[in-house]
């Protein structure tokens, strides 16, 4: 029998994850990237790999590619916190809490370089992986399914996967009611370096790990998560950890361009905000994001006014419409592509891991190709879809207006901590998030 063909839109974490994974089980893998190159990704903020993001990872990846993430990613110590705009404690979800007490690093918490997570993912994928291919569309004969690109190629495979990000072309196609619309969400994130002179007036609540904070009124909310691992990954080069696993990456270049930060997000209102924010510099950005901190613990406003200009950046904040399940073809979709949300929670990377997981292993099984796309898509609408709810109740809370229901959420957080101080004692477990959906549309 010949292999299964399938081919891949799209070259980022979702579609790489996938790839690996599937030619381990010997499948005939083509991934089609519509950058010129590797290079072209040596951008972005680090993000936060949760523990089923990390399982998820983990059975994705070769064991030397699993043990260089390990090596090159960091252990972030000090979890989330719940404060007030004055970084008084509320609550705190410690590392132990979020992993479930397990000493199993497949279920652990992992601040990651997107840069160094994609130099992994592609390390051996060198002929599979196609630059410069731009998808166009798709379409269904006996022979299976054809990708049409802009530049007149084609490529055919007996299952097509869109993973090519937020304003996917493969979904358009294949589910045109999963557009995505706006929240009333808009946010400003910036970076500001950790250095000895910063870390001598920042505290530890803003250097250990990620931090939420919510004013007892407005209609804005602060998110900030710590990334300090350049030492950690130049002890990483200089042991050999990235060589011995094959990865093909320029150590230099890449411990030139990483370096030690505390990324913070202003998410409010998207009126309040000034117009032309996002015509504005970096200067001008820091500065409104500066004024809207006023009043709060002034090292928040430090934080934000002595950040790195350039990369101050804003964006609107959107979401996927959720779809009632449809029919299941050699077709389908995976990541932002399906179930794009806004990054409140630091939920989409680790959706997309999980989605790449799922699919490799239903395709692994064996069965009838349409069989197991369906079985995954199952899948993916189960903890995809609850991912996409979750971003966009955390979003709406970001930004609520009612005076009551921050200070009531203040009350419920302090309650929690003094739940979670008895539970340690008795040795009980904490309770279920609260989870709302937005509203629902029919597939077709």
């Amino acid at each position: 029998m010949k292999p299964l063909r399938v081919l891949i839109i799209g070259g980022g974490i979702g579609g790489l994850a996938l790839g690996q994974a599937l030619l381990a089980g010997g499948v005939d893998v083509q991934i089609h990237e519509r950058n010129q190159s590797a290079d072209d990704w040596l951008q972005g903020y680090r993000i936060n790999i949760h523990p089923h993001g990390a399982r998820a990872l983990h059975d994705c990846l070769p064991t030397p590619l699993w043990q260089a993430f390990l090596a090159t990613s960091v252990t972030p110590p000090g979890g989330i916190s719940f404060r007030t705009e004055r970084l008084r404690e509320l609550m705190t979800i410690d590392r132990d809490a979020m992993t479930g007490g397990s000493d199993d690093p497949a279920d652990g918490q992992y601040g990651v370089s997107r840069i160094v997570l994609r130099r992994l993912l592609l390390t051996g994928l060198d002929h599979v992986i196609h630059y410069g291919s731009v998808f166009d569309h798709y379409t269904v004969g006996d022979d299976g399914v054809t990708a049409h690109f802009t530049d007149g190629t084609t490529a055919t495979g007996d299952i097509l996967v869109g993973a090519d990000g937020a304003n996917s072309r493969v979904c358009a196609q294949y589910l045109p009611g999963a557009a995505r619309v706006d929240t009333e969400a808009a946010a400003v994130a910036g970076r500001l370096p950790l250095t000895p002179a910063t870390r001598a007036w920042l505290p530890e609540a803003l250097t250990a790990g990620m931090m939420m904070l919510m004013p007892p009124s407005g209609r804005r909310t602060l998110f900030t998560s710590a990334f300090a691992g350049r030492e950690q990954m130049a002890k990483a080069v200089q042991d050999g950890e990235l060589a011995a696993a094959g990865v093909d990456i320029d150590t230099d270049l890449l411990l030139d361009g990483l370096e030690d930060y505390v990324l913070w997000g202003m998410i409010a209102h998207h009126e309040d905000f000034p117009a032309g924010l996002s015509e504005m510099d970096g200067v001008e950005r820091r500065a409104v994001c500066t004024e809207m901190a006023r009043g709060w613990d002034p090292v928040l406003a430090r934080m934000i006014a002595e950040s790195h200009p350039e990369n101050v950046e804003m964006l609107r904040l959107k979401h996927s419409t959720l779809l009632k399940p449809w029919p299941s073809t050699t077709v389908t979709v995976l990541g932002d592509a399906v179930h794009n949300m806004p990054p409140v929670g630091g939920l989409g990377a680790n959706a997309a891991l999980l989605d790449a997981a799922a699919l490799a292993e239903e395709l692994l099984r064996g069965s009838d190709p349409v069989a197991a796309v369906a079985a995954y898509e199952k899948r993916m609408r189960d903890h995809g879809y609850a991912a996409l709810r979750e971003s966009v109740t955390n979003t709406r809370r970001a930004i609520t207006p009612n005076v009551v229901s921050r200070r009531m959420g203040r009350v419920f957080f302090r309650g929690m901590k003094m739940m979670s101080r008895l539970r340690r004692r008795s040795g009980g477990s904490a309770a279920p998030a609260d989870r709302r959906s937005p509203q629902e549309s029919p597939a077709r």
